[in-house]
């Protein structure tokens, strides 16, 4: 399993209208790609950041299905980000995969 990770980091005047933003609508147009499996929403509790930190992690069964996302439908959905947003935030993305210890 390849989690995909992206870190925001809001300022925090938009804090509100990015969550807002994110479950009415953004985090649905990802998964309606079939590129992942599954997606869950972390607020970071304590950060070393200034504003309000969240992840947001898909999961995708292989790293094709992360690479066909990134190839075929990254760049349009990254291109909606509402531009009120602009500047008032900091985005960080990583991939990890899943090992299995047991």
């Amino acid at each position: 399993m390849i989690i995909y990770n992206v870190t925001v980091i809001l300022d925090e005047v938009i804090h509100v209208d990015w969550v807002n933003w994110m479950k009415n609508g953004h985090l649905q147009e990802v998964m309606n790609t079939n590129c992942f499996i599954s997606s869950r929403v972390l607020k970071v509790l304590e950060s070393p950041n200034d504003g309000v930190t969240y992840c947001v992690q898909y999961t995708a069964e292989t790293l094709e299905k992360y690479r066909m996302y990134q190839a075929d439908f990254a760049p349009a959905l990254q291109a909606k980000f509402p531009a009120h947003f602009t500047n008032k935030f900091v985005v960080y993305r990583t991939i990890m995969e899943v090992v299995d210890w047991v």
